[in-house]
């Protein structure tokens, strides 16, 4: 069994109103420093069998056409180590 993890983001040129929003909540909690705040998605996709080329293909074709709007959003996909 294998774990893939596909983290979505908004593309750079979006806004990202739920970023600001953490962003301008931040200070008023104490914290300091944070510059930006960009919000995303993570999905944890366990894979029966080994993550090969093949799957990792299959993976991409659903981050493309259902875990992501690749007009406004972007993805990587990336295989977790040691997971069972």
């Amino acid at each position: 069994m294998a774990r893939v993890v596909v983290d979505v983001m908004p593309k750079p040129e979006i806004l990202d109103p739920q970023g600001k929003a953490v962003q301008g909540a931040l200070p008023r909690l104490g914290f300091t420093g944070v510059i930006d705040v960009r919000q995303g998605k993570r999905f944890e996709l366990e894979i029966d069998g080994e993550a090969t080329d093949e799957v990792l293909a299959d993976v991409e074709r659903m981050a493309q056409t259902l875990l992501s709007n690749p007009v406004i959003e972007d993805f990587s996909v990336s295989v977790v180590e040691g997971a069972s």
